[in-house]
This record gives C-alpha cells, sequence and structure tokens, in this order.
C-alpha cells in the first residue's frame, strides 16, 4: 500500500515549524464519574505525538469521545479527563482548546488537544467545508487512529482531501503493514480463526477469507452453526439454521481450494448457561436435545492446536468457546498458547480477543494486536477501508 508516513517526513525534517494535525483515536471507557477506567488507546497515541514534537512541529491533535450530538456540546462530550492523562503521560501540560474549527494559536514544540470532534456540525456525514477549514489548520495532516479507519468522516476522510500532506501516523502505519503482511502477502499456511455469537454478523467475513485462507477455524455459536451444517445434532445450543446453506457453501468454497473448515469431533456441554454450570465433554456426534455446546472438546482443540504451530500466518477474531467462565475456557486457552508458541506471524484483533490474550498473559507472542474493532473486520471482509483510500490517492498526488 502506497502511503506518506509521518516518520518518514520527520526524518526528512519536513516537520520542523509545521502545523501538523494528528487525528488520534482516544475515545477511552469512563465511569459514571467521568474517569478514563481504560487508557489504552491514549498511550498509543504518545508515540505520534511524541515524535511531531520532536520534529519541532506546532502539534494539534483531536478524536472522537463517546456519541455526542452535533452543535450541541454538553460537558460529558468533553475530552478534558483525556487532557489530563495525556499531560500525564506527556510530562507537560495539554490544554484542551474549545470552539476550534475557525482557528488555533499553538506555536513550534507545543501541542494542544482540540476538543471533541464529533461536537462539529458535519463531522460524521463528512462535510466539504467543514473539511475545508479544518484542512486550512495545518500543514500537514496525520491520521493516527486506525480505529476510525473504516468511517468517512470529516477528521478521517476530508481533511485528508483538502490538507496540503495527508499521511498516516505510526500507529495506522503499522496496522496497515501487519494488515499487509497477513492478508495480502501471508507467509503459508495462513490460519484464520473466525469466531462469535453469530454467523449473520460475521458471514462476509466468512466468505471472503474462504478465498484466501488455507484453514478457517470457526468458533462460539458460528461453530454451531457449521455443525448443523455438516450434519450434527447441536441440542438447544445458539445456532441459525436459517444460514445453513451459507455455512455449507464456506465449507464447499474451501474444500474446492483443497483448504478445510475443521469441524469440532468433540464438545464441551452444559445443561444451562451459568458461571456454575457443570461441563460435560461429549464426542461432537452424541450430544443431547438438552445440551448447550458452550467450548470446543480437548482433542478439538489439540489437533487445532497443532494446525496451528505448524502455520506460516495466523489471523485471530474471537474466543471458540465462553472463557469468561473457566469450565469452559479451555478451547480458547489451548487456542492462545499455540499461537504464543507458533513461530508464525500473528495478527489478533476484536474486544473479546484482546481480553482473551490479556486473560492468558500473550501480548509479546502476538505479531500483532489490533486498536481497532470495526475496522479490523472489515479489513477481514476485504473491504478497502476509508482512511486507507483517502491516503492512497494522496500519496500518489501532491
Amino acid at each position: 500500500m502506497n502511503i506518506l508516513r509521518f516518520s518518514d517526513l520527520c526524518a526528512q525534517g519536513q516537520a520542523q515549524g509545521q502545523r501538523v494535525f494528528i487525528r488520534a483515536d482516544l475515545n477511552v471507557p469512563q465511569d459514571d464519574a467521568g474517569r478514563i477506567t481504560e487508557d489504552t488507546r491514549i498511550r498509543a497515541s504518545v508515540p505520534c505525538i511524541e515524535m511531531a514534537l520532536a520534529a519541532g512541529a506546532a502539534v494539534m491533535v483531536t478524536s472522537h469521545l463517546g456519541r455526542p450530538t452535533e452543535g450541541a456540546f454538553q460537558p460529558a462530550d468533553s475530552l478534558a479527563p483525556v487532557a489530563a492523562r495525556l499531560s500525564e503521560l506527556l510530562g507537560r501540560e495539554v490544554p484542551l482548546v474549545a470552539d476550534w474549527v475557525d482557528g488555533v494559536t499553538v506555536q513550534p514544540g507545543q501541542v494542544v488537544l482540540l476538543e471533541n470532534c464529533r461536537v462539529n456540525k458535519g463531522e460524521k456525514k463528512n462535510n466539504p467545508e467543514l473539511a475545508q477549514k479544518m484542512a486550512q489548520l495545518c500543514d500537514i495532516y496525520v491520521n493516527d487512529a486506525f480505529g476510525t479507519a473504516h468511517r468517512a468522516e470529516g477528521t478521517t476522510y476530508g481533511i485528508a482531501e483538502y490538507a496540503k500532506v495527508a499521511c498516516a501516523g505510526p500507529l495506522l502505519a503499522a496496522e496497515i503493514d501487519a494488515i499487509q503482511t497477513a492478508l495480502a502477502n501471508p507467509k503459508r499456511p495462513l490460519a484464520a480463526i473466525v469466531a462469535g455469537s453469530k454467523v449473520s454478523t460475521k458471514l462476509t467475513i466468512l466468505q471472503s477469507l474462504a478465498k484466501n485462507v488455507d484453514q478457517l477455524i470457526v468458533g462460539g455459536g458460528i461453530a454451531n452453526t457449521f455443525l448443523l451444517a455438516a450434519g450434527l445434532r447441536i441440542g438447544k445450543s445458539l445456532a441459525e439454521p436459517d444460514l445453513l446453506d451459507q455455512a455449507k457453501a464456506v465449507i464447499a468454497a474451501m474444500a474446492a481450494r483443497g483448504a478445510e473448515v475443521p469441524i469440532p469431533t468433540d464438545v464441551v456441554v452444559a445443561k444451562t448457561f451459568a458461571a456454575d454450570a457443570v461441563a460435560t465433554v461429549k464426542k461432537a456426534t452424541e450430544v443431547a436435545a438438552d445440551d448447550m455446546i458452550l467450548d470446543i472438546g480437548p482433542e478439538t482443540a489439540a489437533r487445532l492446536a497443532a494446525q496451528l504451530k505448524a502455520a506460516g500466518t495466523i489471523v485471530w477474531n474471537g474466543p471458540v468457546g465462553v472463557f469468561e467462565f473457566e469450565q469452559f475456557a479451555g478451547g480458547t486457552r489451548a487456542i492462545a498458547e499455540a499461537i504464543a508458541q507458533a513461530e508464525a506471524f500473528s495478527i489478533a484483533g476484536g474486544g473479546d480477543t484482546l481480553a482473551a490474550i490479556a486473560k492468558y498473559g500473550i501480548e509479546k507472542q502476538v505479531g500483532y494486536i489490533s486498536t481497532g474493532g470495526g475496522a479490523f473486520l472489515e479489513v477481514l471482509e476485504g473491504k478497502t477501508l476509508p482512511a486507507f483510500e483517502i491516503l492512497e490517492k494522496r500519496a500518489s498526488r501532491p
């Protein structure tokens, strides 16, 4: 993917004395009192800001937070808690600037945080007039927000059309590199793990991956639908019987390429969905009418782990069982440990996947952990993300 990289501009001295506008993803969770409860996204934004400051730029940073109503700012919409945390992380005061669209005062070597960009009228619909005004604020526009790369909004797309220079920040560039390594130029075999409660939410992902991967491992409720498609009984497990034809089509598409959708040979079942439910391992052919499948069994987990350890590239989206309950966590633990031990390049994304990675402490063993939820899923669907599209266009023209 041909894009300009902010790191290259800084290395060449092109950011010295320039006004740099960074679109970051600072949309962090807060409690009822407005206190930040998890700051990963803020910490992830720091390298780009420090890069700009070290290059002698006048730095403006903005982000959305929550779902504000355009043109109707409320105190709960404010990035003030983010400004306070960013100040701590950077070791300097980061002033918060409101009503910034018509002008911002910032000097080289300084950084300011521009108030919640989604409060501006026209942001979500990418209003050209707003985009042009924002573009006039800067000499260099930097997109470092992969989490919003699937949205064509004013600060993620429009401003990049009109800014003098538009480039990718280090976080976005790293996502692009990891995606290309995993999907565009993968080392084979390429294994993908796609799990979740419903086939319908990830059907296009499954269809897209079926054209490219060597092993398509399905888990959770999705696996139950594939078990049905393979002619097995699943008791009262969560599934989507109306999508059996689509599941069969994915299996057929994989088989036609000599690839595989591994169907579980054993499962872990319970009579109820509860933290204290009694777990029983059964062969996949012996599921009773009142059973609920809540995890893959140890035989299946061992087989999948062996496949993953032999893979060249692994893409992971979703735990394969109800790993929040320890008696149904064996499958996801086995998958996580196999990925950690594999020599393959691995890329993982999605909230539940990140929770599993944290639970099993394999952060350092995963090749790349994606910061985007919806954006990561759209990449797996084979879509071109708007933020990538406009940065590629701008790289090919002045």
